[in-house]
């Protein structure tokens, strides 16, 4: 059977293998700690669970417009208003099932062969499948450990060329927990008003996990991007609704028409009742929010002082998110390695760093998405396997 040749550039999501062979062993009897799936372990908030099972005996199992449903639309709106400070058109976003399908709608629409399309490495790793599956050349710009994962603006700007279509920016970044500066967030939209043409995706679908001082600098504060910048965003992360495939896109005016027809050709559009658990997430009570970073906050003060006091390990502070990216080189061990034995020998589930790029083989990535308790056994189990 002969397939489109593109298809055999797609990747894939290695924590959704791991999460596999982690299930296989717990089906062996064993007992696995699962530091690796990047998702709360928090239940969704009883609120929104409520408004999702009202919306079904209210009747609302229909189609809905493709772009979503009105009510939800304008509750982002008025979220990107309280929360980002900047006014936006109802009209101009996009409700979808989860983050993907604007990654895939927005490097659909930019790449082909002979662009580029610059992307983080380590970074998400659909990113650069896509960027592969479009035909377009995958760029890679790298953050540096020694500032805490934080993109430095010199980096990016020093990647483009007249072939640069899309340039992808995730802040809080997964997998390293890295925060971009207000001070180099302010450079690269500087640097940028030199490429005009150049589109800019901003995944910030953990802008409201963040650490300490730290803040989110969210690119629709900055004008000169307006035309050009598309934002993804949504419920996943912040309100525990991973299984609920529920996100949000907002997009330039000149390319909403596009987005909405390629919304018609692949989901038509989102489920209905979790769109109205949606008004009820961002309208409703934010108490189960900041009790679940609250819960992060300490674990992440946790892991990190557990690892950095392991043999051959050093573990920057994440700035957001809920992942920690130690350099493990000192162990004598490369992530793919440490990740097989982690999960095989000590019944600990974690991600290596290269499933997240080619810069990252010496690092591994644990989500602390998981009770303290279990943190505390793992890091110890850890321990037993390095010494």
């Amino acid at each position: 059977m002969q397939t489109h040749p593109a298809l055999a550039r797609l990747g894939t999501e290695s924590a959704f293998s791991v999460l596999a062979r982690a299930a296989e062993l717990q089906a062996q009897g064993r007992n696995i700690i699962n530091l690796g799936i990047g998702q709360p372990d928090f239940p969704t908030p009883e609120n929104i669970v409520e408004a999702g099972i009202k919306a079904l005996r209210d009747g609302h199992h229909g189609y809905t417009p493709a772009k979503g449903i009105l009510p939800l639309r304008e509750a982002v709106a008025a979220d990107i208003h309280a929360r980002r400070g900047v006014e936006v058109s109802p009209e101009h976003i996009l409700i979808m099932p989860g983050g993907k399908p604007t990654m895939f709608f927005a490097i659909t629409m930019f790449g082909q062969a002979g662009a580029e399309i610059v992307y983080p490495d380590p970074g998400f790793p659909i990113y650069r499948s896509m960027v592969e599956y479009s035909g377009a050349t995958p760029v890679p710009v790298s953050p540096r450990e020694e500032d805490g994962f934080g993109y430095r603006a010199a980096d990016i700007l020093s990647r483009l060329t007249p072939r640069t279509r899309l340039v992808i920016l995730n802040s809080p970044n997964n997998p390293t927990g890295g925060v971009m500066t207000r001070e180099e967030t302010d450079a690269l939209v500087a640097g940028l008003e030199g490429w005009p043409e150049v589109v800019v995706l901003s995944d910030e679908i953990y802008s409201r996990m963040l650490y300490g001082e730290r803040e989110h600098v969210s690119l629709l504060g900055y004008p000169s991007l307006k035309d050009r910048l598309i934002v993804l965003d949504g419920w996943s992360k912040t309100y525990a609704m991973t299984g609920w495939r529920l996100g949000w896109s907002l997009w330039p005016e000149a390319l909403v028409d596009a987005a909405e027809r390629l919304c018609v050709n692949s989901h038509s559009c989102v489920n209905a009742a979790t769109q109205y658990a949606g008004i009820e997430a961002l309208t409703g009570p934010q108490d189960a929010v900041e009790a679940m970073m609250q819960a992060f906050d300490q674990r992440r003060r946790v892991i990190v002082d557990l690892l950095n006091d392991l043999p051959g390990v050093r573990c920057p502070d994440p700035g957001g998110a809920f992942y920690v990216f130690p350099n493990i080189e000192d162990t004598g061990l490369d992530g793919r390695s440490l990740q097989t034995r982690l999960l095989e020998e000590a019944g600990v589930a974690a991600i290596a760093g290269a499933s997240f790029g080619d810069t990252a083989d010496e690092n591994i990535r644990f989500s602390y998405a998981n009770s303290e308790a279990n943190i505390r056994e793992a890091i110890d189990r850890m321990r037993g396997l390095l010494t």
